[in-house]
C-alpha cells in the first residue's frame, strides 16, 4: 500500500491503492465478481472491474488530486482492515454536482475480502454527508 506498511496481499493492495490515487487504470486487481458497497456510488454498489474503473475515472476526474492514504491497516488469511484518509478537490461534475473548487478531507474505513490474489470485495465506511459539507452542498 505504502512503503510503511506491509501485508500479505501487498500486491493486490498495491495495485488497487494505484488505481484510486490515480498512478494507474488497471483493476486487475479485483475479481471478475468484485463488489464494492460504495456510499456515494450510484444505488451504493459497483458490480466489477468494469464498473469499478468506470467510478474511478469519473472520481479522478471531478477530483484529480484525489488520494487516499492508508494509515491504520490489520489483515489476517482473507480480510484486510484499513483505516484510511481521503483528500482532494472539486474541480469537475461529480454525481450530477458542479464543481466547486473546494477542497475536502475525510477518514473512512474500509473492508476487503482476497480470495486467489484478488480483491473480491470492499466495504467502505464513511460519510458522504461530511464530503458534501466540506463541499458546500450542505449546510455545515
Amino acid at each position: 500500500m505504502t512503503s510503511n506498511v506491509s501485508t500479505r496481499h501487498e500486491q493486490p493492495m498495491s495495485a488497487y491503492l494505484a488505481l484510486w490515487n490515480g498512478a494507474d487504470s488497471n483493476t486487475d486487481a479485483v475479481s471478475d465478481s468484485f463488489v464494492a458497497y460504495e456510499p456515494s456510488a450510484p444505488g451504493g454498489e459497483l458490480h466489477g472491474p468494469d464498473a469499478l474503473g468506470a467510478y474511478v475515472r469519473e472520481l479522478r476526474t471531478a477530483f484529480p488530486d484525489f488520494t487516499i492514504t492508508p494509515e491504520v491497516l490489520l489483515e489476517d488469511a482473507e480480510t484486510v482492515m484499513t483505516e484510511w484518509r481521503a483528500t482532494g478537490t472539486h474541480d469537475g461534475d461529480f454525481n450530477g454536482l458542479p464543481p466547486t473548487g473546494r477542497t475536502f478531507e475525510h477518514k473512512g474505513m474500509s473492508a476487503f475480502v482476497i480470495a486467489d490474489g484478488k480483491i473480491q470485495e470492499e466495504r467502505m465506511y464513511y460519510d458522504p454527508r461530511e464530503i458534501a459539507e466540506q463541499l458546500g452542498f450542505l449546510e455545515e
